[in-house]
Formats: C-alpha cells, sequence, structure tokens
C-alpha cells in the first residue's frame, strides 16, 4: 500500500482509506448499509491485511452507532497500528446546543467519540462542515485545546468553500494554533468543481485532500452505463446517495462512463478502479476513503492500487468529464497572460 504525506503534517496515510458510514445502519441512515460487528470486523481484518490502516467515520453516521461499531472491530487491534479520523458539527441530539462547530458543542462530542470508539485519541478530527454562527477564533481555539491536551492528533475541515479553509488557515496563522493539515472534499470523474478553487487552495497552503465519494455516491461503479437499464434498486434508486441526483445530470454520466468503459477494457480492469486510480493521480490527493457493504466491493476496490493509468488515458478521462467552469474561474482561463500560464490542477 503506498503511503502520501497528509498535507504539512508530518503524519502518513495510506492512500486508501475505509469508509464506515455503511456500519450501524439506523433509520436515518439503512439506505446507505447495515453492517454490524461481526462483518464489519470482517472487513477490518481485510483492510489491515491489504495495508490499510486508516478508518474513517462520523459521530452522526446512525447517530452514533458506525462508532460504536466501528471501536468494537477495532478493540483487537493494537492502538498506534490504526488511524482514526472521524467529524463533528452537524445537529446530534435536539437540544439547542448540539450542533455546530463551538466549543459547547466540540468538547461533549469529542468525549462521546472517543468512548464510542473504544479509544483515548483520535488520529484526524475533522470539522464535518463550516459553521457561519460560531467565531472562527473560538471553534480554532477550542481545537488547538484539544491537541494540546492529546485528546486529538491533527485537525481537519471537511466540505468548506475556499473563503471558509483560508480564513481558518489565517487565523490559526495568526494566533499560533494548530492548522487545519486535510480537507475532506467530494471530488469525482463526475463533479470536478474541487479544482476550481480548493484544489490551487490546497496545493498553496500545502492541505491535503481526503475525498469522499470518489464513486459519485455509487454512478461509477459500474451499473450505471449508457448501455444498460437505469438500476432501480440499490443505493441510488433507494435514495441513499450522498451525491443528490441533481448533482449529476445523465448524458454527462454517460459520456464518462463511455470512456471509463474504454479504458476498463484496455487495462484489464473494472470502471470503479479506473475511476478511483484517476484520482490518485491529482494533485493534493493523499487519501481516498472507500466504502462496501460487503467483502466482494472491499476486495474489488483494493485493486484501484498498485497501478497507473497512462497519460493518455487520463488525458481521455479529463476530457470526458470536463463541464464549463463557472464565473470567475472561466473568465480567468481566457484571459491567462502569464508565461508559462498557471495551472489550474
Amino acid at each position: 500500500m503506498e503511503y502520501r504525506q497528509l498535507g504539512a503534517s508530518g503524519i502518513m496515510v495510506p492512500v486508501l482509506s475505509f469508509g464506515t458510514a455503511t456500519f450501524g445502519g439506523s433509520e436515518s441512515f439503512k439506505a446507505w448499509g447495515n453492517t454490524q460487528t461481526k462483518e464489519a470486523t470482517r472487513l477490518v481484518d481485510i483492510c489491515m491485511e491489504a495495508g490499510i490502516n486508516m478508518f474513517d467515520t462520523a459521530d452522526i453516521y446512525s447517530e452514533g452507532l458506525s462508532e460504536e461499531v466501528l471501536g468494537q472491530s477495532l478493540a483487537h487491534r493494537q492502538r498506534d497500528k490504526i488511524i482514526l479520523s472521524t467529524k463533528s458539527t452537524f445537529t446530534f441530539g435536539e437540544a439547542p446546543n448540539n450542533q455546530g462547530s463551538s466549543r459547547i458543542h466540540m468538547l461533549k462530542q469529542v468525549e462521546g467519540s472517543l468512548k464510542r470508539l473504544q479509544t483515548d485519541y483520535i488520529d484526524i478530527y475533522h470539522m464535518h462542515g463550516f459553521d457561519g454562527n460560531t467565531p472562527v477564533e473560538e471553534t480554532l481555539r477550542t481545537l488547538d485545546d484539544l491537541v494540546q491536551s492529546g485528546k486529538i492528533r491533527y485537525i481537519a475541515a471537511s466540505n468548506f468553500s475556499g473563503w471558509h479553509l483560508m480564513k481558518s488557515l489565517a487565523v490559526s496563522e495568526k494566533y499560533g494554533w494548530n492548522r487545519y493539515v486535510a480537507h475532506q472534499v467530494y471530488y469525482s470523474l463526475t463533479n470536478r468543481e474541487y479544482e476550481w478553487e480548493l484544489m490551487p487552495l490546497g496545493m498553496d497552503q500545502k492541505v491535503g485532500a481526503i475525498v469522499w465519494s470518489p464513486l459519485a455516491g455509487g454512478r461509477l461503479g459500474g451499473k450505471f452505463s449508457r448501455k444498460k437499464e437505469w438500476p432501480e434498486t440499490g443505493r441510488v434508486a433507494q435514495g441513499g446517495s450522498p451525491v443528490p441526483e441533481t448533482a449529476v445530470e445523465k448524458e454527462h454520466l454517460f459520456r464518462i462512463t463511455d470512456a471509463l468503459e474504454a479504458v476498463a477494457e484496455e487495462t484489464g480492469k473494472t470502471v470503479s478502479q479506473v475511476a478511483i486510480n484517476w484520482l490518485l493521480q491529482r494533485p493534493t490527493v493523499a487519501n481516498i476513503i472507500i466504502g462496501a457493504r460487503n467483502e466482494e466491493q472491499l476486495m474489488q476496490n483494493l485493486e484501484a492500487v498498485g497501478w497507473k493509468l497512462s497519460a493518455d488515458q487520463v488525458k481521455r478521462l479529463d476530457e470526458a468529464s470536463e463541464i464549463p467552469p463557472v464565473y470567475p474561474y472561466w473568465h480567468q482561463r481566457q484571459n491567462l497572460t502569464l508565461n508559462p500560464p498557471p495551472r489550474f490542477y
């Protein structure tokens, strides 16, 4: 398994991590998955055998059950061999203070996550989204205190816009606090908006990308194609995809799957393996979160590493997935005057 440095930090992470949003299976997450401890332990063991020692979860996944099942699945493992990633910010309970990135909410959620995960520290702790109601200074000071206390090793953001992330980095620099070393982002062949601003920001500020939903919420898993009937069952059809239907236009998807199927035939790989391998060749990408409901899906995703697409194959996938950028990016692209012109990714 290849390891990469995570942003401007000293921690090395495997290029693949295992996402456990399918663990627990509470009512609101049943469409995602319903993996319980016995099967979860088997999936964790397969990951460890393959060199994947990083596991991603969040407090809201199945209302904490995902963290509980993951904690039970890792209980027999040596803690310093594991990299645990979890998150907070979103609503966890009914009280007014059970949401956001405030000091009162974060301190409560960190303690809850530690208990559910059966550990005394979290390796990478994410703000699951940007909280516009809480001062950035309050959030980052609290995170810095948690790092100083040893309960968190590294801090990260998730789903921030460019100004959210840059403001946070500036505040950390101003006060000498720990800074976000990673940004967990949605990035796939079907949706490449990450490249417009967040990728250049990550390159400039040395913030590594941890990619969620690399298969566009299941659309690049091989079931969706111009040559196939649109599936009536599965996570996408059941509304369990984290990527909304409005985010992926059907003809755009088919242009991409056409190219993926051609490259898959050339390489002897599957459509999903090609889609993940394309991401592994993009700048700033340090880690890709893969998910699986069963052993077969997991084993297939593991085959996305250990090889590389050719430059020509990458170019064809780039061309098939390109979409016109929004303002001001189209204006910047048509008015490049620097020599040589700057790279957008």
